[in-house]
């Protein structure tokens, strides 16, 4: 965490900034009771930032109405009072002290098969509840030292079966379907986590339809994306084909379900543990 000179935001005393993201500042602050929480600060700084301002109010009706130990909680939005344009809003939300996966830079199979069935099993708790979440990426899942997981971000969270009006998505991590805006399903959910699987494993991001610097390329998994195991020899089999059976092209050809992709997960681990 970065230590802050700020000392008072929306009535909270600020702690430290710990993290950035689109015009948004993420701070560790106290309440009166000593309490600590994430403040998420996002600004607007000229009209094409509303949609800035609008992810965050998606993020907290979303995030909001879990109570789940591996997604984030948010409690409130807050605005700044007699104030008739809103030009800057904050959430308050659950403080989670860990650094995101990508960050972490984990390497053994076995912890990140383990890690990757919380992630599951979260992802699951949504979709059970009628949402996806339609960015999970190495950014937007932290690890605890304890090994505890948490999915942050909902702003591109949607109802299952919803088209958006426009591309939304982390290119290195974006579903054919989320390029093309057909209907944003589970199986979206299924194809981000296993391209964050994928750059997990290898370092390495998968091909998609709309990744950095490379605008319409054509998006054939088997062709241009070797398995994982190939590129990284600790990677079992059974997770390596998971993987690669994530990241087809088509939704009807991923896994079914989270549930499934969590049970997957659970023999690759075994896997792991008797080669060892």
């Amino acid at each position: 965490m970065q230590l802050t000179g700020k000392r008072q935001l929306f009535g909270f005393r600020v702690l430290a900034t710990v993290g950035h993201g689109a015009r948004s500042t993420i701070y560790a602050v106290k309440d009166k009771d000593d309490q600590v929480y994430a403040l998420k600060h996002v600004i607007k700084n000229d009209p094409s930032d509303q949609r800035y301002l609008d992810q965050a109010i998606t993020d907290h009706d979303v995030s909001s109405r879990f109570d789940h130990p591996n997604l984030r909680h948010s409690y409130r939005v807050l605005k700044h009072r007699r104030v008739i344009r809103t030009d800057e809003i904050a959430l308050l939300m659950e403080f989670v002290d860990g650094p995101t996966l990508e960050e972490s830079k984990i390497s053994d199979p076995l912890r990140i098969c383990e890690l990757f069935q919380q992630v599951a099993l979260s992802l699951k708790a949504m979709h059970d509840k009628g949402f996806v979440h339609a960015d999970i990426k190495p950014n937007n899942i932290l690890v605890t030292d304890d090994d505890r997981v948490k999915i942050i971000d909902f702003g591109q969270s949607c109802e299952s079966g919803a088209v958006k009006d426009r591309v939304q998505g982390t290119p290195d991590y974006i579903a054919p379907e989320q390029v093309r805006r057909e209907p944003i399903t589970p199986q979206t959910d299924i194809f981000n986590l296993g391209a964050t699987i994928y750059w997990t494993l290898t370092g390495e991001n998968i091909p998609t339809l709309f990744p950095k610097g490379e605008p319409g390329i054509t998006y054939k998994t088997d062709d241009v994306c070797p398995p994982p195991a190939k590129t990284n020899p600790n990677v079992p089999p059974a997770l390596s084909t998971l993987v690669m059976n994530c990241i087809q092209a088509e939704p009807k050809d991923r896994p079914e379900t989270m549930a499934r992709v969590y049970s997957r997960l659970e023999i690759a681990a075994t896997q792991i543990a008797h080669a060892s």
